[in-house]
């Protein structure tokens, strides 16, 4: 079995947020399960044809200031659907050896106030 070469411009890391996606199917929201510069992973048990544009609508820096970035499905498996983007979103550019800090679940700021 001959592994299939990584064709990624940019490197991805391990995420864990929820998106919001439009595909022809409709519009979801499901957890990211990587992402990068140049696109993510969604999973989903969904299946999302390959090829089709895809919408993605996601913090990048805090919870309530989304971007929206459009991209094309580019591979679907058993956990998911790989999205490449049409433009690259500078705000994850990998620098210096490090990614730029991202949105994470784990970090959402909860009014201590709220019970």
């Amino acid at each position: 079995m001959n592994p299939i070469p990584n064709q990624r411009q940019y490197p991805r890391r391990a995420a864990f947020f929820v998106a919001k996606y439009t595909v022809l199917e409709g519009t979801f929201q499901d957890i990211v399960g990587n992402i990068g510069a140049g696109g993510l992973f969604i999973k989903t048990k969904r299946r999302i044809a390959v090829g089709q544009p895809i919408l993605t609508d996601f913090p990048l820096l805090e919870f309530n200031n989304t971007i929206q970035v459009a991209g094309r499905v580019v591979r679907i498996d058993s956990n998911g659907f790989a999205v490449t983007f049409t433009e690259a979103v500078s705000g994850l550019v990998r620098k210096e050896g490090h990614f730029p800090e991202i949105v994470h679940e784990g970090t959402r700021h909860r009014d201590p106030a709220a019970k």
